[in-house]
């Protein structure tokens, strides 16, 4: 009975081939994150475009004795594989073989948790799966039937399949435009009310949920592993200037992200795309910060994101870097915020930043009473702090967002 209770318990057991240069880290954390076990690793030193396996036929042996060795369960491979090599490989190892955007969209499924979010990956798992049916498929003969004129003696069943998920893909996108038009509908609804709304964007665990919750004392999801988070989370955050803004956590960023959850995800991340402030969320403890920045940066530019509109915050000051020095962060970040979300520290200087980004500092303005209808749009605009209405002029005591500022300079004094 033990024995029964122990197998049953067992995690699937994954060996990881990786492409020249790789350390496999990051995969090794997909994999754990996604509840596997790691039986090997193996990084190759070059990889050639053969047709059959991506690599010659030596190579693709070895890994088979390899995984057999490990007793892995399955092999995981952290660079593409399209459908008619995951065929041969599987076919080789008789094992199941997929890539790491099959892996990531494994994890989005265990992972998403509103209806949204299942939408969202179920429109990824589909759009990924369609031309990977064939491989589940042996020569297949047509089925007997079909009417006259229409496809012969019948359709074969992967053709039935295929069109099966055609169908589903149309219906979940017909679900997901539904959806969106909801979020779009409480979105303008905030709009009304002007409050400005920042959106906490980086790379996957960079710690923006800890962010969250430190900053806001929301109680999102915390864990220290890969997409700990997927469905967004808005909060309203109390500045120490007494303005208020709303705050959302975004799904992290990884390198190589499927386009398919790119394309799937573009409503959730669009509380990035239509923040009026992105406040981009640096492990400044992780050795890989700068290449993990660049592909934030990448994946916003996908988004259609104002990356002008953006402070950039580094955080987990407080832990022992690994091979970035603080000098390279700062040099390469000059402007950027030093923050640590677990000691709470450096959020002064941040909700400095934030307030002088969103509203600007406090100025005087003397507007013409001619021109007194700029009066009300200052105020649209922007705060107006202290009001006097003179005989030719009204004086204001204001503060506009930086993008505004050079709108209404002549008139500051």
């Amino acid at each position: 009975m033990f024995e029964v209770r122990e197998e049953e318990e067992r995690k699937p057991r994954c060996f990881l081939v990786g492409e020249p240069l790789n350390d496999l880290k990051e995969l090794s954390g997909l994999a754990t994150t996604a509840g596997m076990e790691i039986a090997g690793l193996l990084t190759l030193s070059r990889l050639e475009i053969k047709p059959a396996y991506g690599m010659g036929s030596g190579k693709a042996e070895e890994i088979k004795e390899l995984s057999k060795e490990a007793e892995a369960d399955c092999i995981i491979f952290d660079f593409d594989l399209d459908p008619t090599k995951q065929r041969n490989w599987e076919k080789l190892t008789k094992i199941p073989c997929f890539d790491r955007q099959e892996l990531i969209i494994r994890i989005f499924a265990q992972r998403a948790r509103t209806k949204e979010a299942v939408l969202q990956v179920e429109l990824a798992r589909l759009s990924y799966s369609l031309p990977r049916l064939a491989h589940s498929y042996g020569d297949l003969s047509r089925q007997r039937g079909g009417s006259y004129g229409s496809k012969g003696s019948g359709e074969t069943q992967l053709e039935l399949d295929q069109r099966q998920v055609r169908s589903k893909i149309n219906q979940v996108k017909k679900e997901l435009l539904e959806v969106s038009k909801n979020r779009n509908t409480q979105r303008k609804k905030r709009s009304q009310i002007p409050v400005p709304e920042c959106a906490l964007v980086g790379y996957t665990n960079a710690g923006k949920s800890s962010l969250l919750n430190a900053l806001t004392g929301a109680k999102s999801f915390v864990e220290d592993e890969l997409f700990a988070t997927l469905d967004p989370l808005t909060r309203k955050l109390k500045l120490k200037d007494g303005n208020g803004i709303l705050l959302t956590d975004t799904v992290g960023f990884i390198k190589n992200l499927p386009h398919s959850l790119i394309d799937a995800f573009k409503s959730t991340l669009s509380a990035a795309r239509d923040a009026d402030l992105l406040l981009i969320v640096i492990d400044s403890s992780d050795s890989q910060a700068l290449e993990q920045y660049k592909t934030v940066m990448e994946v916003l530019k996908e988004t259609g994101a104002d990356i002008s509109k953006s402070l950039i915050i580094l955080n987990k000051w407080d832990k022992k870097r690994e091979s970035v020095s603080e000098g390279e962060l700062l040099l390469n970040f000059p402007e950027a915020i030093k923050v640590s979300a677990k000691e709470e520290t450096g959020f002064e200087e941040l909700f400095l930043r934030i307030s002088r980004k969103l509203f600007g500092m406090q100025e005087n303005y003397e507007i013409p009473l001619e021109e007194a209808e700029i009066v009300q749009l200052i105020r649209t605009k922007g705060i107006i702090l202290k009001e006097e209405w003179k005989d030719n002029s009204v004086e204001l005591l204001a503060r506009l967002p930086e993008n505004e500022r050079e709108r209404f300079s002549k008139y500051r004094r």
